[in-house]
């Protein structure tokens, strides 16, 4: 599915998601394959303990989040309480879209790429200069 931009109603939670599917599959190989397990989910908007822990400000400061045990601390001795996941807040990256004039997938993309990021343990500056390189 292309985004082009155009649409004459918001993105619903299933669009956000089939476009969030599609990004992933443009991700550079050394964030692709350690997502494979990744659940990505869309939700709203920050629940309100997100927004407490995360000290918002608005539920729109956030647009995605990741949670799980990033990959650089954990161990194989370790048993998974959770699974790893990436939860997408739609009404914030909507509200970013129409602000910023980037494209859906682009914004989407980005973000995926932050939190995937996060689940690496990779540092802000790291994942700017795999964004840069694609």
């Amino acid at each position: 599915m292309a985004m082009t931009g155009d649409h004459s109603a918001p993105p619903g939670t299933a669009e956000i998601e089939t476009i969030a599917r599609a990004a992933l599959k443009t991700l550079p190989k050394e964030l692709n394959r350690h997502a494979a397990d990744v659940v990505i989910r869309v939700e709203e908007f920050p629940d309100a303990e997100t927004e407490r822990e995360m000290k918002l400000e608005s539920p729109f400061d956030l647009l995605g989040l990741y949670h799980g045990v990033s990959l650089d601390r954990k161990s194989v001795a370790d048993t998974p309480e959770d699974i790893d996941m990436i939860i997408l807040y739609r009404r914030p990256i909507l509200d970013y879209w129409c602000e910023s004039g980037e494209g859906l997938a682009r914004i989407v993309r980005h973000v995926l790429i932050h939190e995937i990021g996060h689940h690496l343990g990779l540092s802000d500056g790291d994942m700017r200069r795999i964004e840069e390189r694609t």
